[in-house]
Parts: C-alpha cells; sequence; structure tokens
C-alpha cells in the first residue's frame, strides 16, 4: 500500500518515521500542502496521513484508491467524517500520544497565572524593583492554588492528568458534566461549577456542543478573579468577551495555547492584548511538542496502520 504523509513539518524536527515506513509498501512525504494540493498528491495512495491539512468531501471523491486516513491529532474536525463514511474511507486518530507533554503545559499555565508572572516580568523589565523602596514588590496579588478549587471541562486522558497534578498541589478538583449530554450525566454542569472554580481548565473536543462553551455569560458567572486556561481547541472561548472580563477585573488570569485560526496570519485580539499590563499568556499551540510526544504520536500512527492492514 502506499500512503502519502501531507505536512510532515507539522511533526517538528527530530522524529523519525521509520515505523510508518516499516509499515506500507510506498511512503511519500511532504513537509507542506493545502487542500488544493491533495487530489494531485494522493493520486494513487491508499493511505493519507495529516496532521492539519483540510481533506474535504470533493478531495475525497476525487480518490477513489483512498482507504484510510490517519489523522496525527487527536482532533479529526480536519476531516468531512460524513463523506469519509460515506466512501468507506476508514479515519484512524491518535490519543493520549501527548498527555504528560500537555499536562505539563498547563500546569504551567496555572502557576505562571496563579503567581502573575506576566505582570510582575512586565514590572521588572519596566524597572520597578530597581525602584522599589522595599526588598520586593506586593502590587499584584498571586493565588496560593493549594485548598483551591479547579474545574475541568473533559474527563479524558488530559483533564484526568491535570486532575492529578493539580491534586499533588492540594487542590480540590471538579469534572464538570459533559457539555451537550448533561440529561445523562450525573455531574454537576459547567454553570453549576462556575461560581466556586477558582481555575476553569478545559481538555474538551471542539464540537457542536462546546462551540462558544465559554461565553459572555458563563464568563460572567464565574466566581471573581478565577483564572482560564484553554489547552484544548480555541472555538471554545469568546475570546472578546475573556478579554473584556479581564480588563474589568473580573477574570483574574487567561492562558491558552490555541486560537480560532492557526497560524494566526491576520492578528487575534489576545495577541494586540500582550502589549498591556494584563495576567494574559499566549503560547503558539505548542503544549504538544515535546520531542517524546512528538515521536510517541509517529510511533502510534504507524501502529494505526498497521492494525488497518491486518483487520482491525
Amino acid at each position: 500500500m502506499k500512503a502519502v504523509f501531507l505536512d510532515t513539518a507539522s511533526m517538528g524536527a527530530g522524529v523519525d518515521f521509520t515505523g510508518i515506513r516499516a509499515s506500507v509498501d510506498e511512503l511519500v512525504l511532504y513537509e507542506y500542502s493545502n487542500t488544493a494540493d491533495c487530489t494531485g498528491r494522493l493520486n494513487g495512495a491508499h493511505i493519507a496521513i495529516s496532521n492539519k491539512v483540510r481533506l474535504d468531501a470533493a478531495t475525497l471523491q476525487a480518490l477513489p484508491l483512498l482507504k484510510l486516513i490517519c489523522v496525527t491529532a487527536t482532533g479529526m474536525n480536519n476531516v468531512d467524517l460524513v463523506a469519509a463514511q460515506t466512501l468507506g474511507i476508514a479515519v484512524r486518530n491518535v490519543s493520549a500520544y501527548g498527555t504528560a507533554s500537555v499536562a505539563q503545559h498547563t500546569l504551567m499555565l496555572m502557576l505562571a497565572l496563579a503567581n502573575r508572572l506576566p505582570l510582575y516580568q512586565t514590572d521588572v523589565r519596566n524597572g520597578l524593583w530597581q525602584q522599589s523602596s522595599n526588598f520586593c514588590l506586593q502590587d499584584h496579588t498571586t493565588l496560593q492554588l493549594e485548598g483551591k478549587h479547579l474545574v475541568i471541562a473533559g474527563s479524558g486522558e488530559l483533564g484526568t492528568r491535570v486532575a492529578q497534578l493539580a491534586a499533588a498541589l492540594g487542590m480540590r478538583v471538579s469534572f464538570c458534566a459533559r457539555p451537550g449530554h448533561e440529561a445523562n450525566d450525573s455531574r454537576a454542569t459547567l454553570a453549576d461549577l462556575a461560581p466556586e472554580a477558582d481555575v476553569l481548565s478545559l481538555h474538551c473536543p471542539l464540537n457542536e456542543h462546546t462551540q462558544g462553551l465559554i461565553s459572555r455569560s458563563l464568563l460572567h458567572a464565574l466566581k471573581p478573579r478565577c483564572l482560564l486556561i484553554n489547552c484544548a481547541r480555541g472555538g471554545l472561548v469568546d475570546d472578546q468577551a475573556a478579554l473584556e472580563a479581564l480588563m474589568s477585573g473580573h477574570l483574574g488570569g487567561y492562558g491558552t495555547d490555541v486560537l480560532p485560526q492557526e497560524p494566526p496570519r491576520e492578528g487575534h485580539l489576545l495577541l494586540d492584548a500582550l502589549h498591556q499590563p494584563l495576567n494574559l499568556i499566549v503560547t503558539p499551540h505548542n503544549a504538544w511538542i515535546t520531542p517524546e510526544a512528538r515521536q510517541t504520536l509517529i510511533n502510534k500512527t504507524a501502529d494505526n496502520i498497521r492494525r488497518f492492514r491486518q483487520g482491525n
């Protein structure tokens, strides 16, 4: 079987593709592709491998030999799943490849926001410590995480690992009911838990139930000075409302590793806001990029191909 990897550059440097190469008869690698390239590049291929390249219905319909799409990620929103099912094309993703990496990044954001690191770094950069009459700066009230309440949306691998790390810090952890399925979930809803949360961390998929999950009304319902962390998908949060809540002081801090459009070539209001003295951190969707996580992702993709070829 012939496999084509459409966007190897997204895997970063130092990744070994030996496992995938050993799982197929022929492997063609492209560093970058867009949807318009796919019909030509996947012509004659039985397996398409994509991290973020969009595979729409028109593309899939033009590829009669395609039997398997391997998404080198957990989210599969770059593939038209309905069209794939109609055409008999299997789609496989990879979960739990970056659990330790993303959980570590989430904890980093939580600790940095709790200690008002963006604000104190700005103060030091602007010379306020050097000019202080006291030995330390205390202008921004920090948050001791021990004993505080962490609410998590998403109780899968990532949410569970973040809960374990938070518990080690002495935090109390609650998982909210699965968004969109509250009627069949015995846990408290996110709306019910919002007024109690000292920290809210998002680890749920982006779908019709979670698009705009952190809305203006939900932000208003949050406990004052709550910290918001998003290491899931950009569309989960109304960023305009979150920025307004941060600027007004109602939201205590906002850390995100994701934006609705990536890369944000047209800019984004949160990027503009980084120039203001706010407890705000934006990282470039790199929570998952430890070398260990990236290699695990490739190895698990190879496993998916082998299982498919074995009929599993």
